[in-house]
């Protein structure tokens, strides 16, 4: 079985197994080769646990793509407030977005619409077509809340972990998957977490409503392990400017052990890609390998 599992992120609804492990496969044979790794992935070596589908809609004649989201689409409460965070980050690292008022609170449609705008403006959302951009909110959002998706995206990435997989590689949405599946399987034998743009670190949107729910020390929440404390080791990798991965330091949210690190992925911040030919990224799997 696989010694390397991926999980991917937001965004990949039209794509399947095959076409990830094609895209994935040379980069994290790059990102091996830039630390100076001898070991290589073959095809054997390296599974996708592909849960995109879930929030595929159904097929329709004479209709393609996403559904047809406008700003009236976004939800109140999860989503607003994501998107909301996502317009903060943006300004924040994008001098070309405008910042939002600091009194800004995205709850009528003309702030949506001023949110969505000021995004798509963006370096981050460069050619994202505004309908993609709501849909990738509801994907977090319905993840997060709805208990049939969850289970399914859950047991798709739990089945590939085996007892020989070693590393497992997860981007985006799927870091938080891949985190929940480590948690819910005691007793893995898994070495390596390696998250990449991820919004695990995000307070009251994510953080805390993981499962299993975050230990409380103080007024600080904490999220368990996800694995032996002696034997994983979790490497996250954010860049500077990914506005998906809002809080790029996890240690705060999940303890000391975890591995931080702030890599350059230049015009594709939140590029998988990107991520997984860095040498960092190619470290930690290979350390997970050994």
């Amino acid at each position: 079985m696989a010694r390397v599992v991926t999980v991917h992120g937001i965004g990949k609804q039209t794509l399947g197994e095959a076409t990830l492990r094609k895209e994935w496969l040379p980069a994290l044979n790059d990102g091996l080769q830039h630390n100076g790794a001898a070991d290589r992935l073959g095809e054997a070596d390296v599974t996708v646990a592909f849960y995109g589908n879930l929030f595929r809609p159904e097929g329709e004649f004479l209709t393609t793509g996403d559904p047809p989201y406008t700003a009236v689409d976004v939800a109140e409460g999860f989503e607003q407030e994501l998107l909301l965070a996502w317009w903060t980050s943006a300004a924040e690292s994008d001098p070309a977005v405008v910042p939002p008022d600091a009194d800004t609170l995205v709850a009528t449609p003309r702030s949506v619409q001023a949110a969505l705008r000021a995004l798509s403006g963006s370096r981050f959302f460069a050619g994202v077509a505004l309908r993609a951009m709501v849909f990738d909110l509801k994907q977090v959002h319905r993840y997060l809340t709805d208990p049939d998706v969850r289970a399914q995206a859950l047991t798709r990435v739990a089945e590939q972990i085996t007892e020989d997989t070693r590393v497992v590689v997860a981007h985006s949405l799927g870091s938080v998957v891949a985190y929940e599946a480590l948690c819910a399987r005691p007793g893995h034998q898994v070495r390596a977490l390696v998250t990449i743009g991820s919004p695990l670190g995000i307070p009251h949107l994510i953080l805390h409503r993981l499962q299993p729910s975050p230990l409380r020390f103080g007024q600080q929440p904490r999220g368990v392990w996800p694995g032996s404390e002696d034997r994983l080791v979790w490497t996250n990798l954010a860049d500077a400017g990914d506005v998906v991965a809002l809080v790029k330091d996890l240690r705060p949210a999940f303890g000391e052990r975890v591995r931080c690190a702030i890599v350059h992925n230049g015009a594709h911040a939140h590029d998988a890609s990107a991520y997984l030919t860095d040498r960092l990224c190619g470290q930690a799997i290979a350390d997970g390998l050994a």
